[in-house]
Order: structure tokens, then sequence, then C-alpha cells
């Protein structure tokens, strides 16, 4: 019996050390897809927490929740085939007041934190905080959810990034609405001083004058963008997340 366990566990363990390569490998090329290689082996939101603590985005004010239900719908939306650039995910995190910088734009390949700034949300969704969210004509309000980057173009707010829901009901009129990522004046840090909280657009992730050209071009063309925020309505409605996810 011991001729034959010996063979046995020296194979096993050689075929657990070859898919750990072929996992860690995957991991390199595609970060996204990297969660479902492993998934036989180690659970999703260990490896989305792992980053997310690698990369001590909690000092940043990014919230966990935020992130692990920006990686679950990243995947999901890659493996569609929706995703051209999958290097890149964009988070804002509306659980955030307008005082403070919550749109991230992060490197998951090399794992960094490319840009951490001001964005508005819409008038009508709050005022220093974002708390009520449509995907209505002219309901001037902010809406969840995720979104894939379009091109660039030159419009009413100069240089501006298009963006596609990708949730029926809940952000698929987002480019009928005209929601499109652009600079406003009314993004800086003297109006934080002066009454407390930036200005507000009419549902349009708006960020500063001074950095939206570089921002709007590492994202374009293909990438992630997720709005968050621990709405009900949202959480209900959401086909992108595990309810598992959304109460964890």
């Amino acid at each position: 019996m011991k001729k034959f366990l010996k063979p046995l566990i020296f194979i096993a363990t050689i075929g657990f050390f070859v898919f750990l390569i072929t996992a860690f490998s995957a991991a390199e090329k595609n970060p996204a897809s990297a969660y479902r290689t492993l998934i036989p082996a180690v659970n999703d939101s260990l490896q989305e927490e792992s980053l997310y603590d690698s990369m001590r985005l909690d000092t940043t004010g990014l919230s966990r929740d935020a992130f692990e239900n920006a990686m679950q719908g990243f995947a999901q939306l890659e493996e569609k085939g929706r995703i051209k650039n999958p290097d890149i995910l964009s988070i804002i995190d509306f659980s955030l007041p307008s005082s403070k910088k919550r749109l991230f734009v992060i490197d998951v390949k090399n794992k960094l934190l490319l840009f951490n700034t001001l964005v508005s949300h819409g008038r009508n969704s709050g005022t220093l905080l974002a708390n009520a969210f449509s995907n209505k004509m002219n309901s001037y309000k902010s809406s969840l959810g995720f979104y894939v980057t379009g091109d660039t173009y030159n419009g009413e707010h100069g240089y501006s990034l298009r963006l596609e829901g990708e949730e029926a009901g809940i952000n698929d009129n987002a480019l009928s609405r005209g929601i499109v990522m652009h600079s406003a004046a009314y993004v800086n840090e003297a109006l934080i001083k002066s009454q407390g909280y930036i200005g507000r657009s009419l549902g349009c992730p708006a960020i500063p004058e001074k950095i939206h050209r570089k921002v709007i071009e590492r994202i374009a063309n293909g990438t992630c963008l997720f709005l968050y925020s621990p709405d009900k309505y949202y959480s209900l409605h959401t086909r992108m997340l595990t309810k598992d996810t959304l109460n964890g």
C-alpha cells in the first residue's frame, strides 16, 4: 500500500503546483478573469480583499464594499466581452460626501491608484451627499451601477467622455440623457472651503478642470466604471451583484 501511496501523493502535489502556476500566470494577463480562475481553490472575496488590503485602499477612503462590488461586476462585464481594457477599473464611491475625493482610478494589473479626485453628483441627488438616484430623462440625478466608457469628444463642456450604462432600468438611459464625464469649474477645493461641498451637475460625474484630460484619456475606450452607493433600490434591482456580496 505504501508503494502506491507515495507516488500518488507526489503526483497530486505536482498537479496542485501546476494549477497554481497556471492561475497566477492568468492573473498577470487578465486581473478580472483571475478571480474566476481561482474560484475552485480560493474564495473570490478573499482575493478581492487581498488586493484592497495590499493597495491600502482603506487609507484613501474607498469603502471595502464599493471595491468588492466593483470587482464582481467588473469580472462579469469582462466575461461578457464588454471590457476592451481590463487593466483599469474606476470607482465613484457615493457613500462619501462631495467634499471628499471619491473618484478612484485603479490599475488593477499593476496594483496602482492612478487618480483619486473630486467628482460631482446630480443636483437632485442631494447636496453634500448623493442619496437619490434615477435613470429618467431630465431627473438631474446621478445613476448608479456599472458603465463601460466610450469614446471622447469635444462638446458643450469641452473634452468629454461618453458613458454607456450596462444595467437595464438602472442606468441604461445614460447616453440618451447625455450623461458623460467632463470637467467643471464648480468641482474645486475653494467651494468646499466656502460652502462645505462642491457644485452639482445635471447628473454627470464632473471632475476638476486641472486633471480632467489626464483622467479621461486614461479610462476612455472600453474600461469599467462603477458608481457605488449603499442604496436599497439598487441593491434590490441590480443583476450584476450577488445577494451575498450586497449583504456582506
